[in-house]
């Protein structure tokens, strides 16, 4: 089949073990979903769960032991990390089970929401999308997949970002305020998953900003570390 402009190239991650990659289809992410977080973003309790995309080529694909760089993006003067448990999604379905979502997980991998917040915060006083401020170029750099045959389910273990070697972000993915599983039965509800689908889980508390030249240092534990510079 010929096309009238060029194609885009698949997104995909490296997969642990493994010379084979994983096709990114979608990225759905998931907001405060860390109550700690929720409470210095300025709410409180266990909201029902709500979503927004990021385009797949937002992506930045960061292979094991490597430093990925992201450019600092234009029209903001507030770029905030926000370390996530990133879940791959293996087999679709639509209405999933929480009983039964663990049965859809392909692996995991780690993953930084990066957000222009004053860009977000002026989408939300003016009561517009906020696309702006989360699915621009480069918002989300992965690391590998772990598939969850090596992993087995994670429900709980560490989840840490430190930025210069000063620790920012410290938590337990124990203290998701949805689990993995509820999550998946909650966006099967609304979309139909597919294979290749990425889920961004949330980020727990001590979300900040950083600048030019500042170096992340994600980990998870059970998944390894991911390393991102800011240039």
């Amino acid at each position: 089949m010929a096309y009238v402009v060029p194609a885009p190239a698949i997104v995909s991650l490296p997969v642990v073990g493994s010379a084979d990659r994983f096709p990114v289809r979608r990225v759905y992410c998931v907001g405060r979903n860390y109550e700690a977080h929720a409470k210095e973003m300025g709410f409180t309790g266990r909201e029902p769960p709500f979503f927004f995309l990021k385009p797949a080529d937002a992506v930045v694909p960061v292979p094991a032991g490597s430093v990925g760089e992201i450019a600092y993006p234009s029209l903001t003067k507030d770029l905030h990390h926000e370390i996530e448990l990133v879940v791959a999604i293996g087999q679709g379905g639509r209405d999933i089970a929480v009983a039964d979502a663990a049965k859809h997980i392909y692996g995991y991998a780690i993953g930084l929401d990066m957000t222009r917040r004053d860009l977000q915060g002026e989408m939300k006083k003016q009561g517009r999308p906020w696309c702006i401020g989360k699915g621009f170029d480069q918002s989300a750099p992965i690391g590998p997949v772990t598939p969850i045959a090596k992993s087995g389910e994670i429900t709980k273990g560490a989840i840490s970002l430190t930025v210069n070697g000063a620790s920012r972000q410290a938590s337990d993915i124990s203290m998701l305020i949805w689990n993995v599983n509820e999550v998946i039965a909650h966006l099967s509800a609304a979309w139909e998953l597919a294979p290749g689908d990425l889920i961004m889980t949330g980020t727990p508390e001590g979300v900040a900003a950083v600048v030019r030249g500042d170096r992340m240092h994600g980990e998870i534990a059970g998944l390894g570390a991911l390393d991102v510079a800011v240039r």
